[in-house]
């Protein structure tokens, strides 16, 4: 089986938002529930990588990349291992995107 690829600018927003839906379109929180968590759930089943672009966006906040990933972990309570086996990043203009999304992971499984 292929797997599932989504490029963030391409299919949610160029321009993604704050953390919160009551903070404004295009949030981390609204990114999360209703685009990530079905898309890494189908991964899973499948057994094979969810592929997120992170490429072609205005940029990311901080506040937008942890409760989406992190959230995952927070909030949805999936589990850690899971999601590091399952998920892969790519980002050719800004890797640190990468680094700061692992982080948010791993802060939340270890505070979890």
């Amino acid at each position: 089986m292929d797997n599932i690829e989504f490029n963030i600018a391409k299919e949610y927003s160029r321009c993604p938002g704050a953390r919160y839906k009551a903070e404004g379109d295009f949030a981390g929180e609204e990114f999360r529930d209703d685009y990530l968590v079905p898309l890494l759930k189908k991964a899973i089943e499948q057994g094979v990588n969810l592929v997120i672009i992170l490429d072609g966006s205005a940029g990311y906040s901080t506040a937008f990349l942890e409760e989406a990933f992190g959230g995952l972990i927070r909030v949805c309570k999936m589990d850690y291992g899971q999601i590091m086996n399952t998920i892969r990043f790519v980002s050719d203009e800004d890797p640190t995107y990468i680094d700061d999304i692992n982080a948010y992971l791993k802060d939340a499984y270890e505070h979890s």
